[in-house]
Parts: structure tokens; sequence; C-alpha cells
């Protein structure tokens, strides 16, 4: 046989029960008891226990010595299809992808996809000092203890090619804040300010203050099934329309402008049946602002080096010209470790079935989520995205 496969966007894959274990500054408890309250509130969520629940994908850093099939000795459940999914920003759309071809195929009915991670008061500074070889070859030789050097490096190479300026980042910041406001669940309370951004302290030139997520312990969880499924126990859904995943795209690049949605994108909106136009809302992996408008450009929402002048043209508040980052994102609701992968997914979700925590986005019919995850000196290795659509 002569040819490939190409793969057809998902079939009556139903993604419902959207969670949040609240986030909390500091923790002295474990991932597990994370994950296990995320596990819990699905269960009550779905009306049923957790023996209906035979699928499981779990994303955490601070899980170890445990994996996934570790946690489900410690939940006490028993799942027939198990992965465990270590890539950070982008796990959410990884375990979203890979649970609906598992309901799909029959392997499992319902698949639990957790994501979370504690955060003790020195837990940060010990995961970034061994995140990866490149971490500890690359990034602490410099003296910087974590990602805020490379993603300087990053949003300085970006700025010199593209002319962005330190506002364009700041008007995202603050566009988020705003929807944070709104949003109970987010830990930053307080309005932003474009002038406020601007003269906030510097953490790695060209990185200001409120370019940095507040690292914290929390949790993020959604169920995946069929739809007859979620229609059978009376849930609210949305659709899994398509979903993509890429990994360690474009490695000669000297440094990196552009991720691994370039390369899928055309998939991506061709088994959704979409294009970018179509879409209402956008839940991009905020980490860092720069990586938000190298996630529009990419996702062809704007050409590359458009980034920019987009911003300038648009509104990113809920009730804006382009909703971004609804709940706040990650910027303003805080990082819970591996659960920041799954913050945009389980927001999306809230949205189409009109259950969001904050503000709803009027009229969402259709949402776009990314990840990106795993950087280490110069780039993130993983990028991913999902369209969702209304039921």
């Amino acid at each position: 046989m002569s040819g490939t496969r190409e793969s057809r966007g998902y079939q009556d894959v139903a993604v419902a029960v959207p969670v949040t274990v609240p986030y909390v500054r500091y923790s002295i408890r474990s991932a597990h008891w994370f994950l296990g309250r995320a596990l819990r509130l699905l269960c009550e969520g779905a009306g049923i226990t957790k023996d209906a629940i035979d699928g499981l994908c779990v994303a955490s850093f601070s899980l170890a010595p445990d994996t996934a099939v570790g946690l489900a000795q410690h939940l006490g459940v028993s799942p027939r299809w198990l992965d465990h999914i270590p890539m950070g920003g982008a796990a959410g759309i990884v375990s979203l992808r890979r649970a609906a071809r598992a309901v799909e195929a029959g392997d499992a009915e319902i698949v639990a996809c957790l994501s979370g991670d504690t955060n003790h008061v020195d837990s940060f500074r010990q995961n970034t000092s061994s995140f990866s070889r490149f971490a500890v070859d690359a990034v602490y030789p410099y003296a910087a203890g974590g990602p805020n050097m490379s993603f300087a490096f990053l949003t300085q190479y970006y700025m010199r090619t593209y002319g962005a300026e330190p506002a364009d980042f700041g008007r995202l910041c603050v566009a988020q804040r705003a929807n944070a406001l709104k949003n109970p669940l987010a830990l930053f309370k307080k309005p932003l300010t474009l002038d406020e951004y601007l003269a906030s302290r510097p953490i790695a030139d060209p990185i200001r203050l409120f370019d940095c997520v507040m690292p914290c312990a929390g949790a993020e969880a959604f169920l995946v099934m069929s739809e007859d499924r979620a229609k059978s126990l009376g849930l609210p859904y949305a659709r899994a329309l398509s979903a993509v995943e890429r990994h360690n795209a474009f490695p000669s690049d000297p440094i990196q402008i552009r991720g691994g949605w370039v390369l899928e994108r055309d998939r991506l909106y061709g088994r959704a049946g979409l294009g970018p136009e179509e879409i209402d809302l956008v839940e991009v992996y905020d980490d860092y602002p720069v990586i938000s408008l190298m996630q529009i450009e990419d996702l062809g929402f704007c050409a590359k080096g458009e980034g920019p002048a987009f911003v300038r043209a648009h509104s990113f508040e809920v009730e804006g010209t382009f909703p971004l980052n609804t709940s706040g994102g990650q910027l303003s609701v805080g990082q819970a470790g591996a659960a920041g992968g799954s913050l945009g997914l389980v927001e999306a979700v809230r949205q189409l079935t009109g259950r969001p925590l904050g503000a709803q986005v009027p009229d969402a019919r259709h949402a776009l989520v990314s990840g990106f995850g795993m950087i280490n000196f110069d780039r993130g290795l993983c990028t991913g995205a999902a369209i969702l659509a209304a039921a």
C-alpha cells in the first residue's frame, strides 16, 4: 500500500465536567492530594463513582517518584487505559488528544484527565534547577535559576526582529488582569494599568515583573467520553473537533520565533472544518506574553511578525474584539505547575457550556486552545492545539 493515511477529526467525543482545585500560593500538601481532590470533584460533578472511570491521564511535575500508575494506586482506581504526559504546558492538549482516540477506539469509556502540582516554599527553585539537561548545562552556568533568562532571550530577539514594544506585551497582561478580576479563583485581585505594567521592576531584561507567572499549587481536570455517554449522564459538554501536537519543531532555528503550530495548523483547522475567522475565543498558554504573541501568529490569526500590530488593533477582554485567556490566564490566575497546561482547556469548556467562573463570551460557539511546554535553553519543545465546539 502506498501513500500516507491522514487522520480524521474526532467523531462523537465530548469534553465535560471542567473542574479546578482552587490555587494557593504555597502548600505543604503533596501533588497526590491536589490530583486526588480533582478526581473527587470530577466524580461529584458527573454523578459517578470512581469505579466508572476506566481511563486515566496524568500530568504533574511534583508527583515523583510516582508516575500515573503509582497515582492510580494512591487514588484506588483501576484503569484499563493509562497515560502519563510529562509535557508541562502542552499536557492538557496532548491528554485530550490521546483520551479522545481511546474513547473512539473503545479502549476506555470515561477518561479522567488530571493535571496539577503542589508548591512548597522552595520547590520551584528545586524543580527548575534539574528541569532538563539543557537547564543544568546551559541555564544555571549563567546564574539564571529558571526560565526567566530563557524567555528574556526569546523576548529580546522577537522585539529586535519584529519591532515589538514593551507596551504590546503590557496590553495583553492588562487585559488578562481585567478578565481575572471577574474570576473568583484567580490569585491576582487588583486591577493592573498599562502605566503600572511599564513601571514594574525588571526581572531579566526586557522581562518585567508582570510578564512572569506566579508559581502556586492547584489542579485542573476534565472528563473525556462519548457524546452519548455525556447525554446519558445529563452532563453539559463541549464537542472535541480536532487536536494536534508537534514536538521539537524547527530545531535548526538559531532561537525560537515559531513553534510546531505552524506545521500543524492546516490539519487543525481542516479536521475541524473551520478557519481562524470562525473562532470565538482563544485560550493560549501564557507563561510569558511573548509566547502568546507567537501563538496568535503561528495559529493563523495574523502573519508572522504582525503580532505587535494585531495587539494594537484589538482588545482582549471577554467582551473585546478578540477574547483571549478569558479566565485571566496564568499571568493573573497563577501557574499551578502542570495544571497551567490545562487551565485554558478547562476554561474553554466552561465558556462553551455557558458556565464560566467569570464573565461569559457572548454567543461562544467555537474555542481554540493551544499549549506550549518544556522550555529548554532557547526554545520550548512541545506544542499542541485543539478546537472545541458548543454541543
